[in-house]
C-alpha cells in the first residue's frame, strides 16, 4: 500500500519535479506533457502582421515627418525602417531553422553566449520589457476605444486605465484557454486591420488620381539630417515595426517550423512595408504637411477629410488593431517567461502548463500581472518612452546577425542618447545591470529558498499546471 501511494505521487502530474528533467510523464505509459503545434502558415502571418499593426502607424507619421523636416525623407525612414526589419526577418529565419527553440532572443544568446547574458536579457525582458510593451499598447486601445464616450473632451485617466485592464484580463482568458483560440482571434482581428489600411491606402490613390499632390512637390526641401535627429525619427518609425520577430518566439508550436518561420517572415514584412508606404502617401495626399503636423491623430484627421460622415470607421479600426496588437504581444510575451523559466532563469511554477488545457498560463498570468501594475502606476507616455531605449539596448547583444543590423542596433542606442539624453535611459540601465545582483545567488549559486517549494506546490494544485518536456524536433 506504502508502494502504491508513492508511485502514484511520483507521476502525479500536480506534484513539483526538477524543470530541467528532459520528460514528465502525465500517467503511467502515457504522453509527455507538452505544448501542441498548432500555429499554421497563416497563423504566424497573422502574429507578426498583427503585432506589427498596432496604433504606431495611425499615430507615428506625425512624429517621423516632425523630425525629418519633409515628406520626401519621412518616407524614406519608413522604408529604411522596413528594410532594417527585413535584414533582423532574415538572420532570424535562419536561427529559428537551426535552434528549433521557443524564446527568441533569449533562447539564441542562451545557446550561443551561455547563461549570464541570457539571464540578463531575461530578467529584464519578462519584468520590464514585454509587460510594459503590452500595457502601452493596452492604454492606445483603450483610448480610441472609449473616446466616442466622451466627445469633445479628453478622456478621464481612470476611465482609460480601467479599459486598459479589462483589454489585458479578457486577453489572458483567451490565452490561457486555448492556444487555437489565441490564433483564432489574432486572424480575425489582422483581417479587420488589413481592411482599415486597404481603405486609406485606396483613399489616398483616389486623390492622387484627382490631383492633390502639393504635399510632394519639393519633397526633400527643409530636410533634417543631424545624425541624433535621424536617429529619433528611426525610433518613431521602428515603434510601428515592432513585433516583427515574435513568431521565433513560438517556434516549438509552429507546424514544420523549418518552412513556416521563414515563409511567414518574408510574407509579413514586405507587406506591412509596403503598407506603411501607401498610407503615408495617403495622409500626405489628404493634408498638407503643416496639417499633419498639427494633427494629435493623423488617421482619425484623414477619416474627417476623407470618409466625412464614416469617419468613426477609422477610430473604430485604431481600437480593433490595437486590440489585436495587444493580443499578438501577450501571446509571444507569455512565451519569453515560459522557456526562460524551464531553463532555470526564473521561478519553476512558471515553466508549467495547464494539464488539459496545454497553455503556459502560471507565465501568461505573471506577464498579465506586472502589466497590471504598470497600468496602474503609470501612463501611456512614460510607459512608451522606457520600452523602446530597452528593447533596442537589448536587441544589440551580438548574436550572429548581419553587419548592418548590429550597426544600426548600436547607432539607435546612442544616437538619441548622445543627442537627448533622458532619465529614462539610466533608470533601464539600472535595471539591467540589477540582474547581476539576482543572477549569482539564484542561478550560478542555485539558491532555493525552501518555502518556494511550498508555495510551488500550492499554485500547481491551484492552476492544475504541471512540468513540460521541451520539443525541438
Amino acid at each position: 500500500m506504502g508502494n502504491e501511494r508513492m508511485e502514484r505521487k511520483r507521476t502525479d502530474p500536480l506534484h513539483p519535479t526538477d524543470p530541467h528533467h528532459s520528460s514528465t510523464d502525465l500517467s503511467e505509459g502515457k504522453e509527455k506533457l507538452r505544448l501542441k503545434r498548432e500555429v499554421g502558415l497563416i497563423s504566424g502571418v497573422s502574429l507578426i502582421t498583427g503585432t506589427m499593426i498596432g496604433s504606431g502607424i495611425f499615430m507615428s507619421p506625425e512624429w517621423v515627418l516632425h523630425h525629418m523636416g519633409n515628406p520626401a525623407s519621412s518616407l524614406l525612414i519608413w522604408a529604411a525602417c522596413g528594410l532594417l526589419a527585413m535584414f533582423g526577418a532574415l538572420s532570424y529565419a535562419e536561427l529559428g531553422t537551426i535552434i528549433k527553440e521557443s524564446g527568441g532572443e533569449y533562447i539564441y544568446i542562451l545557446r550561443i553566449f551561455g547563461s549570464f547574458p541570457a539571464f540578463i536579457f531575461a530578467y529584464t525582458s519578462v519584468i520590464l520589457v514585454r509587460p510594459a510593451g503590452l500595457a502601452a499598447v493596452s492604454l492606445s486601445f483603450a483610448e480610441y476605444a472609449i473616446a466616442p464616450f466622451y466627445p469633445g473632451c479628453s478622456s478621464p485617466q481612470v476611465a482609460i486605465k480601467c479599459t486598459a485592464a479589462a483589454c489585458i484580463l479578457i486577453l489572458t482568458i483567451i490565452n490561457c484557454l486555448n492556444v487555437r483560440l489565441a490564433t483564432s482571434v489574432m486572424n480575425i482581428f489582422t483581417a479587420a486591420k488589413l481592411l482599415a489600411l486597404f481603405v486609406i491606402v485606396v483613399g489616398g490613390l483616389v486623390l492622387l488620381a484627382q490631383g492633390q499632390t502639393q504635399s510632394f512637390q519639393n519633397g526633400f526641401q527643409g530636410t533634417t539630417a543631424g545624425v541624433g535627429t535621424v536617429g529619433v525619427a528611426f525610433y518613431q518609425g521602428l515603434w510601428s515595426y515592432d513585433g516583427w520577430n515574435n513568431l521565433n518566439y513560438v517556434t516549438e508550436e509552429l507546424k514544420k517550423p523549418e518552412v513556416t518561420l521563414p515563409r511567414a517572415l518574408m510574407i509579413a514584412i514586405p507587406l506591412v512595408t509596403c503598407l506603411y508606404l501607401l498610407v503615408n502617401v495617403s495622409y500626405l495626399a489628404a493634408m498638407t504637411p503643416s496639417e499633419l503636423l498639427s494633427s494629435g491623430a493623423v488617421a482619425v484627421t484623414w477619416g474627417d477629410k476623407v470618409l466625412g460622415s464614416w469617419a468613426w470607421l477609422i477610430s473604430l479600426s485604431v481600437a480593433l488593431s490595437t486590440f489585436g496588437s495587444s493580443n499578438g504581444t501577450f501571446f509571444s510575451g507569455g512565451r519569453v517567461c515560459y522557456i526562460a523559466a524551464r531553463e532555470g532563469h526564473m521561478v519553476n511554477i512558471l515553466s508549467m502548463a495547464h494539464v488539459r488545457c496545454l497553455t503556459p498560463s502560471p507565465a501568461l498570468l505573471f506577464t498579465s500581472a506586472m502589466s497590471l501594475i504598470m497600468i496602474a502606476s503609470g501612463n501611456f507616455t512614460s510607459i512608451n518612452s522606457m520600452t523602446p531605449y530597452a528593447d533596442v539596448l537589448l536587441s544589440q547583444v551580438p548574436i550572429i546577425i548581419p553587419i548592418i543590423v548590429l550597426m544600426a542596433a548600436v547607432y539607435l542606442v546612442l544616437a538619441p542618447i548622445i543627442d537627448q539624453p533622458q532619465m529614462e535611459i539610466l533608470y533601464i540601465g539600472l535595471f539591467v545591470f540589477s540582474g547581476i545582483v539576482l543572477y549569482f545567488p539564484l542561478v550560478r549559486f542555485k539558491y532555493h529558498p525552501r518555502f518556494l517549494q511550498t508555495v510551488t506546490s500550492h499554485l500547481q494544485l491551484l492552476l492544475e499546471v504541471a512540468p513540460t518536456t521541451r520539443d525541438a524536433n
